[in-house]
């Protein structure tokens, strides 16, 4: 018998080739083949005894890939109760156990946010709190974030912007001091040098990095537009996205990606015409906070297919469903 498997508390299975875990039933065998082990589950508990429990941390810092893999295989078959057991060793002295047990628990926490996210998007309407929407999406990718935390940061930077507001009630004056503190102050610009980077989708890695793609800006100066009471919305042009201010008075365009540069209705039908896109009175219309999160799933689901990231495709894929309903 190894000096591993002594370790490991194991002892010699009758068969002569294995070994089996004490703790109250066999539930492991451990097989050994050309010197690569692998783990195979021969009796599984519905909800692990205490015995079980141990043993399977123990060798949740075991250093075999395939024994990790195995026992994570375990630990997540039963389910979101096993969080109970695992969150004390997410600060274990043992950095193998910590990292091993931290990654489990991210899995069940976004697995939990995945959850909240569809079933907001199941029960919700076309026109849903789009600002609690884009937080849930955040989360089935960043499941540790505060969401009101990141409302907080945004309820300050309309606070500022109300101030300096205050002083004018001129439309392009106003536009022009919002643009001047999002782009110029904070400097939020576009990703230009990875545009089609995934975490320029979530608005949480947008406010953190100050950089995002034209949908994620525009959803940004949305959520402060709407904190100051201005009518903004999102318009999807095919290609591109950009946003919108009116009233009964005027009408101004705006390209959030390009540091909110003022754009004409003439100058949107250029770019459609420029980029060989029929004229539909359709790709100048407000989109619905649904739609908008839709390209948002749609953009991201895209991109992930370009990575090759197949759980990621997975995921965006049932969000577009249930946001295309």
């Amino acid at each position: 018998m190894c000096a591993r498997s002594v370790a490991l508390g194991l002892l010699p299975c009758p068969c002569g080739h294995h070994f089996f875990l004490e703790g109250g039933a066999v539930f492991w065998c451990l097989i050994y083949t050309d010197c690569m082990r692998s783990v195979e589950r021969i009796e599984i508990s519905a909800e692990p005894s205490e015995g079980e429990k141990a043993a399977l941390l123990k060798l949740l810092a075991d250093d075999d890939p395939a024994i990790y893999q195995t026992v994570r295989k375990k630990i997540l078959s039963c389910g979101a109760s096993a969080l109970s057991w695992l969150r004390p060793h997410a600060l274990s002295r043992e950095p193998m156990l910590r990292r091993r047990a931290l990654e489990i628990i991210a899995h069940f926490d976004r697995q939990a946010a995945d959850n909240r996210f569809l079933a907001f998007c199941l029960r919700s309407g076309e026109d849903f709190d789009l600002e609690e929407g884009a937080w849930l999406l955040a989360q089935t990718r960043y499941p540790d974030i505060n969401p009101a935390g990141y409302r907080a940061l945004l309820d300050s930077y309309a606070e500022e912007l109300e101030r300096r507001l205050e002083f004018t009630s001129e439309t392009k004056k106003s536009l022009s001091a919002i643009n001047y503190y999002l782009f110029e102050e904070l400097r939020f610009a576009g990703n230009e040098e990875n545009y089609y980077d995934p975490e320029s989708s979530y608005l949480n890695r947008v406010v953190d990095r100050r950089k995002g793609n034209p949908i994620s800006l525009c959803l940004l100066y949305i959520l402060l537009a709407r904190r100051l009471q201005l009518p903004v919305a999102g318009i999807g042009l095919p290609g591109h996205f950009i946003c919108r201010y009116q009233s009964s008075e005027m009408e101004i365009y705006l390209d959030a990606f390009n540091r909110g540069k003022f754009l004409t209705k003439a100058d949107c039908v250029h770019y459609l015409q420029q980029g060989n896109y029929s004229i539909r009175e359709e790709y100048l219309a407000p989109v619905s906070s649904r739609r908008l999160l839709l390209r948002v799933c749609s953009n991201l689901h895209q991109i992930y297919e370009h990575m090759e990231l197949a759980d990621e495709i997975t995921r965006l894929q049932r969000y577009r469903v249930a946001l295309s309903r």
